[in-house]
């Protein structure tokens, strides 16, 4: 692989910032990202109370589930002793969702063994599973470039209720009809029959939504001992009882510290993530089978639309006997994270390093401190096709972020345009409207019938003059088509819709291409955690 770095594309001003490590962030980060916070976050754990054996069981007893692993089983070992963890988690799309959820388990994993070697203490890799999500529209489809646009694939087998996606059954059958569309898409390579037969087999031993997310991330990253724990796994829940009842007794201060630190950042230009709101409880209830988001007023936890009120007395009840009823949302559920696991390190993308920058105050009610945070990786994988067409073009792959492969692609448009036919077009619709004046002149004097009829004979016209002219476009296009569909291409698979590409493909559209060695590659690969965009070329 080439690997080159580029300014980060769509860069957002408090990331800018971010990166920057400008000292004004600290009214809302306890750490950023350098030497000195890894040394002083290391210190400051030492007074963190874990469980780490009855935390350490529960990560070995979820991941007893996937094959075994001689350096997951290290790392667990490390963790039940004193290690400290980099931790990130995401949804679980199906094919593991969007590219970024592979970027940031290597970012895990790395920055796991940068802060290993350069503390010379243990420090283990964790990805975090929300398997508690229940919005399974975003993760119940998966997309593959065609011809410059997305096309949408969807396991449409889906419960019409708030279902947590760990809750959520597939069928080995329609899974596998799913995945059979999406590879239909990717070109036919050494590799698409075994990648293919892979994927089809690993559908036979999944259960659900998450449990096909997790095997498949163990498949890409267990060689790297990278932990697993889906966040709805009811021996997890049980382990947090404790936890949620912190968090249902101080409910109303969660809720104010929140808003106070968002209304901050917003007023520092950095807008209102979260939108977070003092009546909310931040946490969900499970009620028959559906996940509830509650509210908190007077003393009392409540769900309008759905008919639900609680008590205090009765929510801790839940949190003490139920736990596995509860779930944490955005706010809560870093709060949950730290309380659970000894964190070095979050790694985040944009979007949830913004909503913990709400949560400063928050974590010093509980006496806690934010860990280091970091922005995961962000990466541009350049396929064999599009690097030979943009060398073809005579374009860098910086002109695709920048906006001059648009440019370039319009030109070129308007350059094989056939101006001659366009006037020829004009001229003629220009003298039939004159004609058709001086013919309504004519029969101004015969009622209106007669007007109304040369009106829409005038109509018709000008809408085959409409047609002749969009066809000789097209014609024109056609006979260019090879070089538009070179543009098209570039485009489509590295930006699509004016986004980066990890928002949009799996890593199976990638490794279709590159082959089971495509991990071992990324990982391998001088990543540093700088804030710059990453292209690599195949």
């Amino acid at each position: 692989m080439k690997f080159d770095q580029i300014e980060q594309p769509n860069s957002s001003p408090f990331l800018v910032d971010f990166h920057a490590q400008k000292k004004e962030l600290l009214t809302y980060f306890h750490y950023l990202p350098n030497k000195t916070s890894y040394e002083n976050r290391a210190l400051s754990l030492k007074s963190h109370q874990v469980n780490r054996e009855q935390l350490t069981a529960v990560v070995r007893e979820y991941m007893t589930k996937f094959p075994k692993n001689d350096a997951v089983d290290l790392h667990l070992a490390e963790l039940e002793k004193d290690a400290l963890v980099v931790i990130g988690g995401q949804q679980a799309g199906l094919l593991t969702g969007p590219l970024y959820s592979v970027h940031k388990a290597l970012s895990i994993i790395l920055l796991a063994k940068q802060q290993r070697q350069a503390l010379g203490i243990p420090v283990v890799p964790v990805f975090w599973i929300a398997g508690e999500d229940h919005d399974l529209d975003e993760i119940n489809s998966t997309f593959t470039p065609n011809l410059g646009r997305l096309q949408k694939h969807t396991y449409n087998d889906r419960p019409n209720r708030k279902q947590m996606a760990s809750e959520t059954s597939v069928e080995a059958e329609k899974l596998q009809s799913f995945i059979r569309d999406v590879f239909k898409q990717f070109t036919e390579t050494i590799y698409t029959k075994e990648l293919l037969q892979k994927c089809l087999n690993m559908t036979l031993h999944v259960s659900s939504y998450s449990h096909f997310f997790a095997v498949m991330m163990h498949d890409f990253f267990s060689n790297e001992g990278l932990l697993l724990i889906d966040a709805a796994y009811k021996p997890l829940r049980e382990y947090e009882s404790a936890y949620f009842v912190k968090m249902i007794e101080h409910s109303k201060e969660i809720a104010t510290l929140v808003v106070e630190q968002e209304r901050d950042f917003q007023l520092a230009g950095y807008g209102q993530p979260i939108q977070a709101s003092e009546d909310s409880a931040n946490l969900f209830v499970v009620e028959n089978g559906e996940r509830f988001l509650l509210r908190y007023n007077n003393g009392e936890f409540f769900n309008e639309a759905a008919g639900l009120r609680f008590s205090k007395r009765q929510l801790l009840d839940i949190a003490i006997k139920q736990p596995e009823r509860l779930s944490n949302n955005v706010v809560t559920r870093p709060l949950m994270q730290e309380m659970v696991f000894p964190v070095l390190a979050f790694i985040g993308g944009p979007g949830e390093l913004a909503y913990w920058a709400a949560f400063k105050t928050m974590f010093e009610h509980f006496d806690m401190e934010l860990p280091v945070m970091v922005p995961r990786l962000s990466i541009t994988m350049v396929d064999k096709k599009s690097d030979q067409y943009l060398n073809e073009l005579d374009l860098q792959v910086e002109s695709v972020f920048n906006g001059e492969l648009q440019s370039r692609k319009q030109d070129f448009i308007n350059d094989i345009k056939d101006d001659d036919a366009e006037e020829m077009i004009l001229e003629i619709q220009q003298t039939l409207i004159e004609q058709y004046q001086k013919l309504e002149n004519h029969l101004s004097n015969a009622g209106p019938t007669l007007n109304l009829v040369t009106k829409k004979n005038l109509e018709h016209h000008n809408k085959q003059f409409m047609y002749l002219s969009r066809k000789i476009e097209d014609t024109n296009l056609l006979r260019h088509d090879v070089t538009i569909r070179k543009y098209n291409h570039i485009e489509g698979t590295l930006f699509p819709e004016y986004t980066l590409q990890e928002r949009w493909f799996s890593p199976l559209l990638f490794l279709n291409e590159v082959g089971p060695a495509l991990i071992d590659d990324l990982l391998s690969q001088p990543f540093e955690f700088n804030g710059k965009h990453i292209i690599l070329t195949f």
